[in-house]
């Protein structure tokens, strides 16, 4: 069964097979003959070979030409077909969803042209990302007069700013959402062109504020606990990371005819403490009627609490003083907190930050029980104090840093705890939750799970062994035999497994052997190195974390790199779409080949990122952070951020690629080596674990956020195509906007 790849669609019908026998058989029987005799067989046959592939092509051409009259259907080649008869300017072919999606909606654009809705859609429609647009003349500050209606604060509250009016600085919570687009303050007018902060509030100006980042989901994974305390951190590392907001509309949010804006909670962003405890409650009669179901409620209680029907309050304070002052106050903070339990869940109404955001954002599980929401608190962790918590919360947590605890009123602990929480980073690189198709071509023999440790028994050295969930496994097991290894995470799980020493893995006596690890997260308590010995014909690491190191553990240490050494031969280093420490050889072991595509390579400790001095490398959109050492290179669309020293120059080549003058490397094309800097500017972050760890920042040059061949960025994340979006992003808005206005592109992630 022959199988065909076309631009947008993978078929196995047996085409090239067919139209080859048919062919084959039409040929006289003595050619035939002869051709299987002669001193350099079968030339015939490849000649009809070629004639029978050309002819499937043409054939699944004939069958597939009514689906290319259909935007939904059709092969990318007939794209731009469709949008020429409907007059639509195209975007780069590079951004060929974004083209797709564009030539579909055209007539639905074109009705509702100018118009915000639509503005805010092509956010999503072209560039693939979420974003909120904001008319910057609604934040300006200004006088009132006679024939205004009668200003309501924002987002009702009673001590809300006015609109147009002053900040009212008794909301702390506004002061959050300063510069955002959620921004609560109004501005005097800014004259200036958009720069930063600067040049955003004038009457023509449009503020599209985009989260280029995206949010993945990690479900019943284990905390990292600090030691003899109730304290823990959601990452499985015991990093602080910042906890993101879920990407998630609702239905309607993409519907064509019923649509709205984002609200802040469905924005893939740093999910805020203010956020996480911003509650709103509004007693009806439903609500109160269904406190009746409530244990202990009295008839006195129900009358007191039928008085507050109508009034919403604004938060949990403010509703603990109102549930004080009433005649029978005092009866609803009684242990163990039921009726008071009761109201806070019936009463909190779904638009608020809490409702939305607990559980199916953030959430812990103990004894896999989820921990209800009235038990939980926000707030900051900085010092691990949560002695001024209400009696009746069991949980707090700081999602600015990745932290929560238990309170007294927790005790004792649970034995077995797991949270679910969403991470934040730029694309699918390295061990994570996203989906990985080619895993399920794999039927594994060995399947783990349950966390804990890793046997010897349950890894096989020749065979298929896979975990099944995201929990946290301890160390592994020394290997001596390895002969065709695959050690895998199950699709969309992201298990951590941390190395308490050295990890050798050995083929002893068998030669050419297999290496794959694929979608797992090895890290380590301590400095630990995975040693490979013995001899390999090839080792892969696909969609792997090899923990780089870097950042601090809540209880203040500093997370070690976990390096790769070489101390057998390996023909062939594959490297794909990971994020990996150091990589060196010793005890006289060889790397013949290494390709790495679209990952990042790190140093830690002043050893450098790579260190392979026999090795032929082939580097394709990849960025390494610190120095390299190759005998020759091709590096394709690659960003080096350290010395790379080639031995060979007069073999390989250095396209579309970035390195510091002091390199070594064959003639560069087109870009030339230049003096770098201050490197580090380039870069959101440069430490692991932060959601724009290797992003390029808005400071970067133009020889490397749009460096690369097919104008994209150079590095790790060129595939992203992030410059070719905004390009097609501006070019649409520039189409649809009401003239005359100025747009202003804000990247907030």
């Amino acid at each position: 069964m022959s199988t065909e790849t076309t631009s947008t669609y993978t078929v196995e019908d047996g085409f090239e097979t067919y139209y080859t026998e048919k062919l084959w058989e039409m040929i006289p029987a003595i050619y035939r003959l002869e051709d299987g005799l002669a001193m350099q067989p079968d030339r015939l046959r490849s000649i009809v070979e070629i004639l029978a592939r050309q002819a499937a092509v043409l054939r699944r051409s004939q069958d597939h030409l009514w689906d290319d009259s259909f935007i939904e259907l059709c092969d990318d080649w007939a794209v731009p077909y469709i949008g020429e008869l409907l007059g639509t300017r195209l975007v780069s072919a590079s951004n060929a969803r974004g083209r797709r999606v564009d030539v579909a909606k055209t007539i639905y654009y074109r009705r509702r042209k100018g118009t915000l809705r639509v503005l805010e859609e092509l956010i999503s429609d072209i560039a693939g990302w979420d974003g909120k647009v904001v008319e910057e003349f609604k934040r300006l500050v200004r006088a009132r007069h006679g024939l205004d209606p009668e200003p309501t604060p924002l987002r009702g509250r009673t001590s809300g700013s006015m609109p147009g009016g002053v900040a009212d600085l008794r909301l702390p919570y506004a002061s959050t959402r300063n510069q955002s687009p959620f921004d609560e303050y109004h501005h005097t007018p800014d004259f200036r062109q958009q720069r930063g902060l600067e040049g955003r509030y004038n009457l023509p100006k449009l503020g599209f504020h985009l989260y280029r980042l995206e949010a993945y989901r990690i479900e019943n994974a284990n905390p990292h606990n600090i030691t003899g305390t109730s304290n823990y951190s959601f990452d499985p590392s015991g990093r602080e990371i910042p906890l993101f907001n879920r990407r998630e509309r609702s239905a309607n949010a993409y519907d064509w005819d019923e649509w709205r804006s984002a609200m802040e909670w469905e924005l893939p962003a740093p999910l805020s403490c203010r956020l996480l405890s911003e509650t709103v409650f509004l007693f009806t009669e439903a609500v109160v009627d269904s406190l009746l179901l409530s244990p202990g409620l009295t008839a006195l209680q129900e009358a007191d609490l039928r008085t507050l029907v109508g009034y919403p309050i604004y938060s949990e304070a403010r509703l603990r003083q109102t549930l004080t002052a009433l005649p029978t106050g005092a009866t609803y903070f009684v242990s163990p907190y039921f009726l008071y339990r009761a109201i806070l869940l019936e009463a909190m109404i779904e638009e608020c930050g809490k409702q939305q955001v607990l559980p199916e954002t953030v959430a812990v599980h103990r004894s896999n029980i989820t921990v209800s929401k009235e038990i939980i608190a926000g707030g900051s962790l900085a010092t691990w104090n949560v002695s001024l918590l209400p009696v009746e919360k069991q949980v707090m947590i700081d999602p600015e840093r990745g932290r929560y605890a238990w309170v007294a009123a927790a005790a004792p602990l649970p034995t077995t705890q797991t949270v679910t929480y969403h991470y934040g980073f730029s694309g699918d690189i390295g061990a994570g939750p996203y989906d990985r198709p080619g895993v399920d071509a794999y039927s594994p023999a060995s399947l783990i799970s349950g966390g804990a440790v890793i046997n010897t028994t349950n890894l096989l050295t020749n065979g298929i062994t896979q975990i099944q969930d995201n929990l946290t496994y301890r160390s592994l097991p020394n290997l001596s035999d390895v002969l065709a290894m695959r050690f895998q995470a199950k699709n969309q799980r992201r298990p951590f497994i941390r190395l308490q020493t050295n990890w050798i893995v050995d083929t002893g006596t068998n030669l050419n052997a297999t290496l794959v690890l694929d979608g797992l997260w090895i890290g380590a308590r301590t400095t630990a190195t995975i040693v490979l010995r013995g001899d390999y014909e090839s080792v892969t690491i696909q969609n792997c974390t090899i923990d780089p190191g870097g950042g601090l553990r809540i209880d203040g240490t500093t997370v070690q790199p976990v390096g790769i050494r070489i101390e057998g031969h390996v023909e062939l280093l594959i490297i794909c779409e990971s994020i990996l420490g150091p990589i060196s050889v010793a005890s006289g072991g060889v790397v013949e080949e290494i390709r790495s595509t679209d990952s990042i390579h790190q140093s830690a400790n002043l050893i450098p990122a790579i260190q392979l001095e026999e090795a032929a490398a082939c580097m394709e959109r990849v960025t390494v952070m610190g120095q390299s050492q190759f005998h020759t290179l091709r590096s394709q669309d690659a960003l080096f951020t350290g010395i790379c020293n080639v031995t060979d120059t007069q073999q390989g080549c250095f396209r579309y690629s970035v390195a510091p003058l002091a390199s070594r490397v064959p003639r560069a094309y087109p870009h030339p080596l230049r003096d770098f800097g201050l490197v580090m500017q380039w870069f959101t972050s440069t430490v692991f674990g932060q959601p724009g760890y290797m992003q390029l920042s808005e400071v970067a040059p133009p020889e490397i956020s749009r460096g690369a061949e097919n104008g994209s960025e150079i590095g790790a994340f060129s595939s992203l195509l992030n410059p070719i979006k905004l390009d097609s992003l501006q070019v649409k808005v520039a189409e649809y906007m009401p003239f005359g206005l100025i747009p202003l592109f804000i990247s907030e992630t």
